[in-house]
């Protein structure tokens, strides 16, 4: 071991070693973050053992997307304490990255179920399905509220959640079912994004779990008031009642190239009696 320990390793067997290219150590060199044990007559340089264990935390830190600038002022003053600082503030990034990974891989889920369900889906047929409760971000709309203001409502909200992107999370329109039956199919009062993981329940709508009923609507959004009217017609047949809010999300719209082809999806909380 102490031999190993006296030990010098050429550019090419240190580069081995570490699992990196000889460009890399040279260019550390030439920035002065890691510089070589010694340089012999030839020109060569030689790495020693105990440059192991610097060299790796040099890799560590790169992996973990510190700077050059940064590992270089770490590695010229290294303390117990700036160790811990760089360390505490790396594992909050990495969970704030997990978080957004498990966030994204539940979208995708969704998203991928609803295309096995395009496959087959008859767009005609309303059924009843059984749904966990979540909770929802809700911007309120009024008739009065801009397509532009709406918006930004949504931005705003979807920052306030840390989602980076819009399409990390679900968007839908949510209108009440007491506007359904007085036949007022247009008054919106709220729309929604489903975050995949919300930090705080706080604020939140709670859309409860329970069995639902399911309808799809093709098309623009203008004459969806049809669709309402057949819902109702069944639930009347059916003899049972609807409450909460119609839950309205698009399914589709990754795979269409005009609103004709947009697919709705409807989803209303049921009474059974």
């Amino acid at each position: 071991m102490l031999k190993e320990k006296n030990t010098l390793f050429t550019i090419g067997q240190f580069a081995v070693l570490h699992e990196i290219n000889k460009k890399t150590l040279m260019w550390y060199d030439e920035i002065g973050l890691l510089k070589p044990a010694c340089i012999k007559k030839n020109g060569y340089r030689y790495y020693s053992y105990q440059q192991s264990a610097t060299l790796e935390t040099i890799l560590m830190l790169r992996e973990l997307n510190v700077s050059l600038d940064e590992i270089k002022r770490f590695m010229g003053h290294r303390t117990i304490e700036s160790f811990d600082y760089l360390l505490k503030s790396k594992i909050a990034e990495l969970s704030q990255t997990i978080s957004h990974l498990k966030s994204m891989q539940k979208v995708l889920c969704n998203h991928q179920q609803d295309m096995e369900m395009l496959r087959s889906l008859d767009i005609s047929t309303i059924s009843l399905v059984q749904k966990q409760s979540c909770y929802l971000v809700t911007v309120p709309v009024t008739p009065d509220s801009s397509f532009d203001e709406e918006i930004e409502q949504v931005i705003t909200e979807t920052k306030k959640y840390q989602l980076r992107r819009l399409h990390d999370a679900s968007y839908g329109s949510m209108l009440p079912v007491e506007n359904l039956y007085q036949r007022k199919f247009d008054e919106y009062t709220s729309l929604y994004i489903e975050i995949p993981y919300p930090i705080s329940k706080k604020g939140l709508h709670l859309q409860p779990s329970g069995t639902y009923l399911r309808a799809f609507y093709k098309g623009s959004w203008d004459k969806i008031s049809d669709k309402y009217k057949e819902i109702l017609a069944y639930v009347d047949k059916q003899g049972f009642s609807l409450y909460g809010f119609a839950y309205e999300t698009g399914i589709n719209e990754f795979v269409i190239d005009t609103i004709d082809e947009y697919i709705t999806q409807i989803e209303i909380p049921v009474r059974l009696e």
